[in-house]
């Protein structure tokens, strides 16, 4: 997934594309690799990187979603269940299963939860992962020892799985080009292309080198998440929002406030949602909250309120509860919840997370809502009407087995360029070949890029980030053949 040979690709193309994909986080690149696979000539065009927003800041969890079972949203959370087997079995280097425990404090929970968690077993069916069970008490803080003992009765096992956000794109990215397809990050869509109010295609910039682009295309996916409306509006600017966002920040601690390979879920916390604390890299993620009412922006920053709502519920079901200096790093993104009915609008939290798709008048496809657990199936669906829309010689779907290009090659690295197997930093599991392998295979253009997003130093340790930082730009920087101005930008805007 070399950069300078896709954007040769692009210069050189001279049809119409059969589909041009904007956005590449996880929808956009679930619908590119789904377009390309069916055989349709598809270029995908992210205007920042991969995953860089809503998807690079998830729970980490691909999951059917317990707490739908509530709100009675049975066919979303079969269909999601079916979603996270399929995942399972596609990309079984980056999602693994993992187990959890649900504490119990009332002497009605476990029969309550473990009923809905029994429905949640026949609802996966052949692709289930373990069965549900219940744990004495003793049982249950051998399994969990740091929950807290204070009137606790038991608890309810069950099975979910959990993965590398950012890394899955990067797998979906690389399985899309290896299909045909063209993926381009940095490359920012600046408008639509109209000929008769229909839409034929997007003018571009590439933001590394300021090239322009005016691009021709059979049918276009808007697939842009928390910017749906922006690209809507380009369209047309009378069109109502349709994005309703809220926020959801993570704290990360050191393994120590979890001691368990196994994964914590509270499924009461004061504003209803439901809690999670899971192992994840050798560190702990606790997440999440839901803030309405925020800005859309890139990278959104938590807000001091939320990390105290975080802080003051871990000290509430943990033994050895984690204080603010506790806390190795945070992260927050933005959920694109599709708007209800003005007479149903509330609590965020109660929105569902229901994908939908959109046709406006000119053609424009927008596909926005969901998670990440069902981006495979919104792919297949915007892709279904793109093929009636765009007259389209009809291909079957091809993603339901699909496995993923989903190994680095850091590792091949590392075996030519041994003095590459230098650790970046002692508190971070990554080394130089990491960065290596970025920078050649996975179109890292940015310090952040490599920190952020190839590897997840910035969300594990932002101190330990930080200390390896200049060394990493130093390293890119020789790669690329950039001075030291460059250095020193990517180093700020780090900082920033």
């Amino acid at each position: 997934m070399n950069r300078p040979e896709q954007i040769a690709r692009l210069k050189d193309h001279r049809k119409d594309w059969d589909l041009v994909v904007i956005g590449g986080g996880a929808t956009g690149l679930a619908i590119a690799l789904d377009g390309a696979s069916r055989g349709y000539e598809t270029l995908l065009l992210e205007g920042a990187d991969f995953a860089e927003s809503t998807s690079s800041k998830s729970t980490k969890l691909i999951h059917g979603g317990v707490r739908y079972l509530r709100g009675g949203e049975i066919s979303l959370v079969r269909e999601a269940l079916i979603e996270r087997g399929r995942l399972l079995k596609n990309a079984p280097s980056l999602v693994k299963p993992l187990p959890f425990i649900v504490p119990a404090y009332r002497w009605f929970d476990r029969l309550f939860y473990g009923t809905g968690l029994a429905l949640y077993d026949i609802l996966a069916g052949d692709l289930g992962i373990g069965n549900t069970g219940h744990y004495s008490c003793s049982k249950t803080l051998e399994a969990s020892p740091n929950l807290n003992r204070n009137g606790l009765r038991g608890g309810t096992w069950y099975w979910d799985a959990q993965f590398d956000d950012a890394r899955l794109a990067i797998a979906m990215a690389k399985t899309a080009v290896s299909r045909g397809g063209l993926v381009l990050n940095h490359c920012k869509v600046t408008g639509l292309i109209k000929e008769n109010d229909q839409v034929t295609g997007v003018f571009a910039k590439d933001a590394i080198d300021g090239a322009e682009f005016e691009i021709k295309a059979k049918t276009v996916i808007n697939a842009t998440g928390v910017f749906t409306d922006s690209v809507r509006k380009m369209d047309d600017a009378d069109l109502p929002d349709v994005i309703m966002p809220s926020q959801g920040i993570h704290i990360v601690l050191d393994r120590e406030f979890l001691k368990s390979t196994a994964g914590i879920m509270i499924p009461a916390t004061d504003d209803g949602r439901v809690l999670f604390a899971i192992p994840w890299h050798n560190r702990v993620i606790l997440g999440t909250t839901d803030t309405p009412g925020v800005p859309v922006e890139l990278n959104p920053k938590p807000l001091e309120e939320e990390i105290d709502y975080l802080v003051e519920h871990a000290k509430r079901y943990l033994h050895q509860a984690p204080d603010h200096g506790d806390i190795k790093a945070t992260f927050a993104g933005l959920r694109p919840l599709v708007r209800p009915p003005e007479s149903e609008v509330g609590k965020t939290s109660k929105i569902s997370r229901k994908y939908s798709l959109f046709v406006s008048k000119s053609g424009l496809i927008t596909m926005t809502g969901g998670k990440w657990t069902t981006c495979r199936a919104m792919a297949e669906a915007a892709i279904d009407r793109a093929i009636e829309l765009g007259k389209l010689k009809p291909a079957a779907c091809q993603t339901q087995d699909l496995r993923l290009l989903d190994e680095s090659s850091a590792e091949e690295i590392a075996r030519v360029e041994e003095n590459l197997k230098a650790p970046l930093d002692g508190e971070l599991p990554y080394t130089f070949a990491d960065i290596a392998a970025a920078v050649r295979d996975e179109q890292a253009e940015t310090l952040d890029d490599v920190l952020s997003r190839r590897t997840r130093c910035r969300i594990l340790d932002r101190a330990a980030t930080a200390r390896c930082a200049p060394q990493v730009a130093a390293f890119m920087a020789k790669e690329k053949g950039y001075d030291e101005t460059w250095i020193t930008n990517q180093l700020q805007g780090l900082a920033d």
